[in-house]
């Protein structure tokens, strides 16, 4: 009887995590895929850093929101400029000055607040922390060039990715709130040895590096400017949109819109559900909330990564879509701060793979030697439907209370989700071409 649960166990694990393993034990792609989560600690970690630490040494919350709102828009504006440089340049030339640029502004800063320097020299450095190479984005880049034309397997890859990135956020943020209690200093140093740490992993690893616009172009003998012609040239023939040269076709509008949307009810849910437990008198208990979302989230990302897919890539993503929607949207109805993290645990298993649909979307709707940018244009628009998203939220809940913030979430949801179905006719059909990592230029 032991032996069999034991063969049935074996079984199970080899049929959820056997393609995890089956990838990462190919050549180099273990050192890469580590690294690039290792080196996007700062994603999870910073924010909270300032927050606590500005806290500390100000004494101002209104300051610390300022300061972390400014970073938010500061990469929301760099994100997509760094995963323009990166395909044009290549992913080495582009990361390692902006990874020295990080790690002196991030190293001004601290010193900066510890010091308790003026307020406006804060302001002037914290856009700096924006200098963040698109790390994730190029991740997966590399296992799109690596799986070019094995659909099922970059399909896993990119789950695959997405399970690193729920790990990095149920670590980083309470690493960070840890951290940042002791030391301001020593939050911010465990951080730059992270990137230092990733980054010489990832970027040392050559012989997986996608080749860049310029290289290609430098190998037919054209220039990049016409290099990036003829690419989008074909990839628009391909898409039946013949004369069009740029990535924004309407499948990534509609797609970026729906990003937006997802951006700012999710961030104004996170602020609101603050209050909600404020009020309850349970905010002990609200990282806790947030946590078993990130565990449901990396569970799903696990899950769905295990299964070979035949239903259109398409209806996956709008279901995915339809249940985390409705689900924070029901939280208007919450009575009490347990019956948010059920909602939390039931849809944050949709969660990761809504993430993970966006991003195979992106390999349907712009060339090969492009989806760094497209990938960092769909953080770029989450990032800036969050700030909106929580500065709206924000003044109905010191208007209104929790009451209030929720119900911009409930409004935000629905209309999110209006936005994404006025978008099915561009992303249905975008979906049931070639994707374009298939085309070799």
């Amino acid at each position: 009887m032991v032996n069999q649960m034991g063969h049935a166990l074996r079984d199970i694990g080899n049929r959820v995590f056997g393609g995890y393993a089956e990838l990462l034990r190919m050549p180099h792609t273990a050192r890469f895929a580590i690294g690039s989560v290792i080196a996007s600690m700062p994603f999870p970690m910073v924010g909270m850093t300032i927050t606590i630490s500005v806290q500390h040494y100000y004494g101002s919350y209104a300051l610390a929101g300022a300061l972390t709102a400014v970073q938010a828009v500061a990469l929301a504006i760099v994100g997509p400029l760094l995963g323009k440089l990166v395909d044009k340049f290549g992913q080495r030339q582009v990361s390692i000055p902006t990874v020295i640029v990080w790690i002196i502004a991030s190293t001004a800063l601290i010193s900066c607040i510890t010091a308790k320097a003026p307020e406006w020299v804060l302001y002037c450095i914290t856009p700096f922390l924006a200098a963040i190479p698109p790390w994730g984005a190029m991740s997966r880049g590399r296992w799109t060039h690596l799986l070019k034309g094995d659909r099922i397997r970059t399909d896993r890859a990119l789950s695959l990715s997405g399970v690193f990135d729920e790990c990095m956020w149920v670590i980083g943020n309470p690493l960070a709130s840890i951290l940042a209690v002791i030391s301001g200093l020593l939050a911010f140093s465990f951080t730059g040895v992270c990137v230092i740490v990733g980054a010489l992993m990832m970027l040392t690893e050559l012989s997986t590096e996608p080749p860049s616009q310029s290289r290609l172009a430098r190998e037919s003998g054209l220039t990049r400017k016409e290099y990036r012609a003829r690419e989008a040239a074909i990839a628009a023939e391909i898409q039946g949109e013949v004369g069009k040269q740029s990535i924004w076709g309407p499948g990534l509008v509609a797609v970026c819109v729906t990003w937006f949307g997802l951006g700012a009810f999710q961030s104004a849910a996170a602020i609101s559900i603050v209050a909600f437990a404020r009020e309850q008198h349970m905010e002990q208990y609200t990282g806790f909330v947030f946590a078993c979302f990130s565990l449901s989230s990396l569970l799903g990302a696990i899950m769905y990564g295990a299964k070979n897919w035949i239903i259109p890539l398409w209806k996956r993503f709008y279901f995915c879509l339809l249940v985390v929607n409705l689900g924070i949207g029901t939280f208007l109805f919450a009575k009490h701060l347990w019956v948010i993290m059920i909602i939390y645990l039931i849809i944050g298993v949709c969660q990761a793979p809504t993430w993970i649909n966006g991003n195979q979307l992106i390999l349907h709707l712009v060339p090969p030697t492009r989806f760094t940018e497209g990938v960092a244009w769909m953080g770029a628009m989450n990032a800036i439907g969050a700030s909106v998203g929580s500065a709206v939220a924000g003044q109905f809940i010191d208007s209104s209370g929790s009451h209030g913030g929720f119900a911009v979430v409930t409004a935000l949801a629905l209309a999110s989700l209006l936005i994404a179905f006025i978008g099915l006719r561009q992303i249905r059909s975008s979906t049931e071409k070639p994707t374009l990592t298939q085309v070799t230029i």
